[in-house]
Order: C-alpha cells, then structure tokens, then sequence
C-alpha cells in the first residue's frame, strides 16, 4: 500500500472521530470506554474478526477493566497506511461510532 505522507495522515485524522496519532508518528490509537467490562470483550471479538477474517490488519489491543485501546501502525511500510485508516473506520462502525 504505501507509507502515507505527513499531509495524507493529518487528512485522515481529521475525519476521524477520537482516533490520535502517537508521538512516535508511527502510530494512531483510540480508547473506547464501556459501561461494563463485558462489553468491552463483546467490542474487542467483534475487532478481531473483522482484523482476521476481514482486513488481515491487527491492532494492538488492551484491555483495561471498561476501556478498550486500539493502536495501529504497518509494520511492514514502516508507518502509518491507507490500511490503518480503513481498520479504524471499520472498528469504529463495528461500534456504531
């Protein structure tokens, strides 16, 4: 896919809602917050279909009693790519964000 440019990214987080970008530049990351803890894991399954079975792009995932962090990067570009962005607006509609 291609390495993104630093006004692509900028671009890109600007439609996103919640969604930051790292100091590092490498990365974007979102924490989402439940009313239960259940709800986080029931959130977190829904991610890792659509990252396994659907994009083959995983983020890093922590969970943190009712807040769920998403981060992204492609490690094989060497930053941040269209495919991070996409996984984003995926996880986000998978929560009706």
């Amino acid at each position: 896919m291609g390495k993104l440019t630093e006004v692509e990214i900028a671009t890109q987080l600007e439609q996103m809602s919640g969604w930051n970008r790292e100091t590092d530049g490498k990365w974007i990351v979102k924490t989402y917050r439940f009313n239960e803890y259940l709800s986080g894991i029931a959130f977190v399954e829904k991610v890792a279909r659509i990252a396994e079975l659907e994009l083959n792009h995983h983020p890093l995932i922590a969970i943190d009693y009712k807040r769920v962090t998403l981060r992204l990067t492609s490690w094989h570009d060497g930053g941040l790519t269209a495919l991070d962005f996409e996984a984003a607006a995926r996880f986000d509609d998978a929560l009706g964000v």
